[in-house]
């Protein structure tokens, strides 16, 4: 009797891999991770040198990515029968081996294992291995505690209405944003509304050797990478005489 198991791969550096995703990764015969059609895959490139040379490798390639609209009926049929198919053949695969699939940061905060685990409950043994958020790392790279005291921190996806994130902006004390990418435009103005651009900062593919840290509000119009957050630290809502003197400067 096999199983699946998914395990996080923290941020992007190689190094923040889990010792226990470590050893699962270079035991694995079989090994599933997720891609855009034709590329290598950021999952896959994680793990480059690791897998060993007999390791049968199944790439699962998504059927769409930007050129349907996130919430249209079309984009949602073609995810569904996606993700259908392939828990179909993990389970399958699953029952007389196990199966290690790949995930970036953790499997369980915005990862697409998600859409499996669901499909594979009671046709598979399912084992999920945590791993550090991709905003975890975003805010490390700043050199910037994300929240101090007692703030609240919201996390926000990018794809939602402008109108909504304006509104979770404003009450948040820190902020994150995820799935940026064509949606920067779109996030920019909600902060500008919000009143709180000024304090954003774009961190783009954190703790990877190509990482870039800058203001939103100095960057450029366009569009950015799909592995970037925004960011916006917290202040504290703490007496200013209970911080320490370097608390009280970052503040």
């Amino acid at each position: 009797m096999g199983r699946i198991v998914c395990t996080g791969l923290g941020p992007g550096d190689p190094d923040l891999i889990s010792l226990r995703a470590d050893r699962l990764i270079r035991a694995a015969r079989h090994v599933a991770y997720f891609r855009k059609a034709g590329r290598t895959g950021q999952a896959r490139r994680i793990v480059e040198g690791m897998l060993r040379p007999d390791c049968a490798e199944y790439p699962m390639e998504y059927p769409v990515t930007t050129e349907l609209a996130f919430d249209s009926a079309e984009y949602n049929t073609c995810l569904a029968d996606f993700y259908d198919g392939w828990a179909n053949r993990l389970a399958g695969l699953a029952q007389t081996e196990e199966v290690l699939v790949l995930c970036e940061g953790d499997p369980f905060f915005y990862g697409s294992f998600m859409h499996l685990q669901i499909r594979l409950a009671g046709r598979a043994e399912v084992e999920v291995v945590p791993g550090i958020t991709g905003m975890s790392g975003c805010w490390t790279a700043t050199g910037r505690p994300i929240t101090w005291g007692d703030d609240v921190m919201t996390v926000l996806a990018g794809t939602l209405p402008e109108a909504d994130l304006v509104r979770h902006m404003r009450a948040a004390d820190a902020l994150v944003v995820m799935k940026t990418g064509r949606n920067l435009p779109k996030i920019r103005r909600a902060l500008a509304a919000a009143g709180r651009l000024e304090a954003a900062w774009l961190v783009e593919r954190g703790t990877m050797p190509q990482e870039r840290i800058l203001r939103l509000a100095e960057m450029p119009e366009g569009d950015c990478p799909y592995f970037a957050l925004v960011l916006v630290h917290g202040s504290g809502r703490r007496p200013m005489a209970a911080a320490t003197p370097a608390e009280a400067a970052a503040q």
